[in-house]
């Protein structure tokens, strides 16, 4: 008992350090905003006084910078190719490159063509560019659930994977997934380990294999259906929608190892009879677990919100209980903050303007090196612009490939939210983006009172024009063979053929109204109506589980708003 005591004090005295220090940096981004602009400026000047002794900062002139307008004049806008030379000279090992502080870590993030990205960290990027907002974007757990946090137990952070294996760069330096870094061993600061990331199930038995990530996120659950949780960690919404698919999948190996005092059939476990039963007669009732069944007293689902997952996310939510908040993960890369929410938004954040110089360019402009770029405060409420930032760790103006939507402003200040990749699907001059789709299926749904659990979609060449473009693929066909959208939509609740005709009628005026370009070739007869698709129920849940099979990490298995993978499409569609 006294140990237990014991245990228990040191655990209120850790949250409450960790409360004043995550509240203590939101409080500080807070009152930067009120001089944000200032802010900005300070962070420019730190940036290229620090660095103008690299060899990137001589080789643009950063000493004779001196403000933003200069900035842009010598430093054009640049994606990772265009910076992989730096990053794989510093990366080798070449000191003073990028930084005049050296990596000390390389985060993975997965690149266009597939191959890893290796963005140089360096300290002084987290002490000034990253550590103020990561600790920022927990402020909502700890002021208004703090259950979720107060104990190891709480939350089960999905996204917490620490590597088995290190990866290293041609100089040896770790090269792993943001995700993976022990933050309180690689830059000493022990109380950044996420909430969750200390749970019971953090660490992992010497059995389970490290390459099969399927058996290590049954492990997970297997131990965290022991405990009272009540947050589930995603970021990427796709881990927090594959929970419900597994827990039905797995519940009478659940039930048995639960029932047994077994993980994965191996010893290790605490046997509980009783819980089992309760279990097995919930999923019984029920045709399966559902998270609620088992974490009743569940708060907090933290994902991004937006993009494919505001289409699924209400329902999803239900899932794990009638009271569950969706709080949005900041807009971030690998590479760095956008915004982080410092409120109860459900869908945006504010910019992180202490981070570095934050740039952007209207999302309906092709990005190139010379494109005019506009600050935060110059950014138009209901506008989508492409992200560009510079911060002190050595990315210059480097865009990000995502796409951000201003929602709205609080005083001077625009709060935005992630509204897509920069990708765009441009078959015969439609030029749609990802936010075009999921806007127009958003509308489209509503306008016909249907509902998802996740959707895609691909140009593909209609056999021939139908008569009356029926979206849903009826009547007679006649004519010559024209490119077409098509959906493959997993529905809620099944719906009928007359619906799934006046749904793809929906969509198709939808994306008309969202995007220009799409609208035009519809009117010249370059585009030919949209097909929509029903696959099975769960299919997408399957997809996502083929994909970690094969030996994807989960959090690298996202929502794909446009459907590349022919492999992947015709499981979708079940062929």
């Amino acid at each position: 008992m006294a140990e237990a005591a014991e245990t228990a004090e040191a655990a209120g005295g850790t949250f409450a350090a960790y409360r004043s220090r995550v509240l203590g940096e939101r409080d500080r981004l807070w009152a930067a905003l009120a001089n944000a602009r200032e802010s900005q400026d300070d962070a420019l000047r730190g940036m290229l006084r620090e660095n103008a002794d690299t060899e990137f900062g001589k080789a643009h002139g950063f000493s004779r910078c001196g403000g933003v307008d200069e900035y842009r004049a010598a430093v054009p806008i640049a994606d990772y190719a265009s910076l992989a030379p730096w990053i794989e000279s510093a990366a080798a090992g070449r000191r003073n490159v990028l930084s005049a502080d050296p990596a000390v870590v390389f985060f993975k993030s997965s690149g266009s063509t597939g191959d890893s990205k290796q963005i140089p960290i360096t300290r002084q990027f987290m002490r000034t560019s990253f550590f103020p907002f990561y600790y920022a974007a927990w402020a909502n757990f700890v002021e208004h659930f703090p259950e979720a946090v107060h104990r190891a137990d709480a939350t089960l952070n999905l996204k917490h994977d620490p590597a088995p294996a290190v990866g290293t760069t041609r100089s040896g330096q770790p090269h792993l997934g943001a995700s993976q870094v022990d933050f309180g061993r690689a830059f000493g600061e022990p109380l950044a380990a996420e909430p969750g990331s200390r749970a019971p199930w953090g660490t992992l038995p010497d059995f389970v294999d490290p390459a099969d990530h399927l058996q290590r996120g049954y492990v997970r659950l297997r131990a965290a259906i022991e405990h009272d949780v009540r947050c589930v960690i995603g970021i990427n919404p796709a881990m927090v929608a594959a929970v419900p698919h597994q827990l039905v999948q797995w519940w009478p190996r659940l039930v048995k190892d639960l029932y047994d005092g077994t993980i994965d059939g191996h010893p290790g476990g605490t046997p509980d009879p009783g819980r089992a039963r309760l279990l097995e007669r919930s999923a019984e009732r029920a045709g399966g677990l559902l998270p609620t069944h088992v974490w009743p007293r569940t708060q907090l689902l933290f994902c991004w919100t937006t993009g494919l997952a505001s289409l699924y996310l209400p329902r999803l939510r239900e899932a794990f209980g009638p009271r569950v908040t969706a709080l949005p993960a900041p807009v971030a890369a690998s590479e760095g903050f956008v915004a982080v929410a410092l409120d109860r938004h459900l869908t945006a954040g504010s910019p992180a303007i202490t981070a570095g110089l934050l740039e952007f360019v209207d999302a309906d402009e092709d990005l190139r090196p010379d494109s005019a770029t506009q600050l935060f405060h110059e950014l138009e409420t209901g506008r989508e612009y492409h992200a560009v930032i510079s911060h002190v760790g050595g990315l210059y103006r480097y865009a990000l490939g995502d796409v951000v939507r201003v929602v709205d402003r609080v005083g001077d200040i625009p709060r935005v939210e992630y509204a897509g990749r920069r990708t765009l699907s441009d078959a015969v001059g439609e030029r749609l983006r990802e936010s075009h789709v999921v806007t127009a299926l958003r509308t489209a749904l509503a306008s016909t009172g249907l509902e998802v659990r996740n959707a895609t979609c691909r140009v593909v060449d209609a056999p021939a024009t139908r008569t009356g473009g029926d979206p849903a693929g009826a009547g007679p066909v006649r004519g010559a063979a024209r490119p077409r959208y098509a959906f493959a939509l997993e529905p809620f609740l099944p719906w009928s053929d007359r619906e799934t005709a006046a749904l793809g009628h929906a969509v198709d005026a939808a994306l008309s109204a969202a995007a220009p370009g799409y609208r035009s070739a519809r009117g010249t007869g370059r585009l030919d109506a949209p097909e929509i698709h029903r696959v099975a129920p769960d299919a997408f849940a399957r997809d996502w589980q083929h994909r970690v099979a094969a030996g994807t990490r989960p959090a690298q298995v996202k929502d794909r708003v446009f459907q590349h993978d022919d492999a992947a499409w015709q499981r979708l569609l079940g062929s």
